[in-house]
């Protein structure tokens, strides 16, 4: 099976990263559709991130599964968090059994150079240890990081309406193959983990 990562953080929580080589049939022997999804790999994307879940939490149903205002999923049973992220033929999983989470998944590409400018705040721009007009692929893998985390955040905090320049600022770190990042957020310091795959970025966060 295509299973990519698995990592147990603790006792209450797991994430996942599933490489998509299956077809629909294998999913939905398993796995309902829930939303009404035209596009075929957007439909696929879907139905790997919920197998994930169940895969991590048997007794987990994605029948569970519902949408707050902001269409964030979210489990009618509140004792389980989860964040579900899909890129390109990757879908990630993190599920924990007492605190909200949020998981991102980025594939490096040179888009996020034109991006960059406009998620980024200018003091995260001059911390970078790469300057901006430099297009090396370190440079390309730090800035998707960057998204990445930030991503991870807005998924965390499920409620919309967030300006990622301004309301999300990332604290100076360098970059490794895994590690972890500080960000501060409204009232929160959060902890971000990350782990950098040769052509994958992985971010998530676990409210503490």
């Amino acid at each position: 099976m295509p299973l990519f990562y698995q990592r147990n953080i603790n006792q209450f929580t797991k994430l996942a990263v599933w490489e998509i080589k299956e077809d629909e049939n294998f999913f939905t022997q398993q796995i309902t559709l829930q939303r009404n999804i035209t596009h075929p790999h957007k439909r696929l994307q879907h139905l790997a991130g919920r197998y994930l879940l169940q895969y991590l939490y048997p007794s987990f149903s994605a029948n569970d599964i519902s949408f707050n205002h902001a269409n964030k999923p979210f489990s009618v049973n509140k004792d389980v968090h989860f964040s579900i992220s899909h890129c390109g033929n990757y879908a990630a999983t993190i599920i924990n059994l007492s605190n909200r989470v949020g998981i991102d998944i980025e594939i490096p590409t040179n888009k996020i150079l034109k991006i960059a400018p406009k998620f980024l705040h200018q003091l995260e721009i001059e911390n970078l240890q790469i300057p901006m007009h430099l297009h090396t692929p370190k440079l390309i893998h730090q800035l998707t990081l960057l998204w990445s985390c930030k991503e991870a955040v807005f998924k965390w905090w499920g409620n919309g309406q967030i300006n990622f320049s301004e309301m999300i600022r990332i604290q100076p770190f360098s970059l490794a193959d895994n590690g972890i990042i500080k960000v501060n957020f409204k009232q929160y310091i959060l902890t971000i983990e990350y782990k950098m795959f040769e052509n994958l970025c992985l971010a998530w966060v676990v409210d503490k």
